[in-house]
């Protein structure tokens, strides 16, 4: 049969497979694409991936008040400057979460068996915010400011000062010279540093009015990028050696009081409330967008009665002085005063601080004893006019607090409590400026409530030792006990830590033995985060700026990645 069809040459194979060959190898090959996708989508699936913080967001704070000395020799008195010292300034030395003074600036140091001369050894490769070298010369200007006879600076501070010589060994290495072994020196050594390229034309008379206050340099964490009058905005130190915070920036805004700033962190204005009151806390513990972070402040709050004070003899007493601290029930004053920010105090050294006994004599609630140790005193009610009398005399006493809400409430709450045992308690508010001035400094006074601030070394000496009961000093008590001065002396200039606590622990004891002030309640502070803010945390603090001990840790930012990736905060 004809056809056209041509015939294939030899060795070719006909068109019409080959065809349907290349068709099989593309649909094979899309096959393979969808299968190996599959598999990649099935592997992605079940790689688990974690989120993590990632650098950035600026974290705002409220703040009460403005600052007036953001200068490490002056920030001693105000809160917020506090704060800001805390952020900007290093000194040789700083003080951990017991109050125990550990190397900052300084890398080591060394003391004398005497105990009369330190020598501190500068770390290498530490800088100004300015990127100029700290040096020797540093240090030495700034005991230099302090020593002036017309330095502003705290009069305790610059007297102490004043009787320490010291001088550079060599670039890296100063020596300083007490006059007698005192073992808190160590203490006055956290004091922030001042930079001498900085300030060395400003004299020591105007270093509170001087505009360097509002354009501060320091080693801290932070440094400040721009200050105004609504604000200041800190961000990281490029040359601080320790971990480069998460968070990019930290901005303090000022307000008139604490209330204005809860009202501004409800308007979203804020992630940081710095301190949430007593009276706010059960309105802040309802808000599901805010977390609150509770500790002990290095202070305790005291009834301190004038034992010299010849119209309120009866004081001098010891039984009277237990029986007044047998008749409070201090747990229900802390819950129903404080709304549960305080914790029962037994000693009149801070609970966290390494020189703290936990064994002291306590005194619970029991009013029944109370009632026995007055009637065996003498003091019964006689008159059946529901006060106590012994020869003639009334047990009536004035209770003066300063006029903060919290005391005044508590000095009302202690009131009524005493009055329950027979005692005419007459509570009076003052001002904080008046109750010092007008009252405790002159003596003219028969019990008040008072707070102390205890930061750091526990040398209870300013406060308790006869020497200080004179007019001006601070032994407002004027306590006058031979063996509670000599256990005082000898931690002064014990170098020995071990020592130095068991003399501390024996002084604690005669305290509470002798009870020359009631101690009532270490007051907790509050600090209020929104939750948009990660990894928080706070621990025991020697003053606020403490807060931000864990910044570095902190972060608003996240990013996801797979789990084998992820690093711990």
């Amino acid at each position: 049969m004809h056809t056209d069809a041509p015939t294939p040459e030899p060795g070719s194979l006909p068109t019409a497979p080959l065809g349907r060959l290349l068709r099989w190898q593309i649909l094979l090959a899309f096959l393979g694409i969808a299968i190996l996708s599959t598999l990649l989508g099935l592997t992605a699936y079940n790689i688990s991936t974690v989120v993590v913080p990632e650098r950035g967001g600026v974290f705002r704070e409220g703040v009460a008040g403005y600052p007036q000395y953001i200068n490490p020799l002056l920030c001693h008195v105000h809160e917020v400057d506090q704060d800001f010292c805390g952020l900007l300034y290093r000194g040789l030395t700083r003080l951990d979460k017991h109050g125990q003074v550990v190397p900052d600036l300084a890398e080591a140091w060394t003391v004398t068996p005497d105990g009369l001369v330190y020598t501190f050894r500068l770390r290498p490769n530490i800088y100004w915010h300015d990127g100029t070298p700290v040096t020797v010369e540093d240090v030495l200007f700034t005991v230099e400011m302090m020593q002036a006879p017309d330095s502003p600076v705290v009069p305790d501070l610059a007297q102490f000062w004043r009787t320490v010589e010291v001088e550079a060994v060599d670039e890296r290495t100063l020596r300083f010279t007490l006059e007698r072994s005192f073992a808190p020196f160590l203490d006055y050594t956290t004091v922030g540093l001042l930079p001498k390229h900085i300030w060395q034309n400003v004299p020591p008379s105007q270093l509170a009015t001087t505009p360097l206050n509002l354009n501060p340099v320091g080693t801290g964490p932070m440094q400040v990028v721009q200050i105004g009058a609504e604000g200041i905005r800190l961000e990281p130190n490029p040359y601080y050696p320790d971990k480069l915070p998460y968070i990019s920036a930290l901005e303090f805004r000022f307000y008139p009081d604490y209330p204005s700033i809860f009202a501004a962190f409800t308007r979203g204005e804020l992630d940081g409330i710095s301190r949430i009151l007593p009276t706010d806390l059960a309105v802040a513990r309802e808000r599901p967008d805010l977390q609150l972070f509770t500790t002990l402040e290095p202070k305790y709050v005291s009834v301190v009665f004038n034992l010299q004070n010849p119209d309120v003899a009866f004081f001098q007493e010891k039984a009277v002085r237990q029986a007044l601290l047998y008749g409070l029930d201090r747990e229900a004053l802390v819950a129903e005063v404080l709304n549960g920010q305080g914790v029962v105090a037994h000693s009149p050294l801070p609970a966290q601080n390494w020189a703290y006994a936990e064994d002291v004599p306590r005194y619970g609630y029991d009013p029944e004893q109370a009632r026995r140790l007055l009637d065996e005193a003498g003091w019964i009610d006689r008159d059946g006019d529901g006060i106590r009398e012994k020869e003639g005399q009334a047990l009536r006493f004035i209770l003066l607090s300063n006029d903060d809400p919290i005391r005044d409430r508590a000095i009302q709450w202690l009131a009524e409590r005493w009055r329950a045992l027979g005692v005419d308690v007459r509570p009076q508010t003052v001002s904080f400026a008046g109750l010092v001035t007008d009252f405790l400094a002159p003596r003219r006074f028969d019990a008040t409530l008072i707070a102390w601030d205890l930061a750091g070394d526990p040398d209870p000496y300013p406060l308790w030792h006869s020497s200080q009961a004179r007019e001006g000093a601070q032994n407002y008590a004027g306590w006058e006990n031979p063996q509670a001065d000599a256990l005082m002396e000898d931690a002064r200039a014990e170098i020995d830590p071990q020592r130095r606590r068991e003399l501390y622990i024996a002084f604690q004891r005669l305290f509470a033995e002798e009870l020359p002030a009631l101690p009532l309640y270490y007051p907790t502070y509050t600090y209020g985060v929104s939750r948009r803010v990660k990894n928080v945390q706070i621990g025991p603090i020697n003053n606020r700026a403490d807060r931000f001990a864990t910044f570095p840790d902190w972060y608003i930012v996240t990013r996801r990645v797979p789990a084998n990736q992820a690093r711990t905060p």
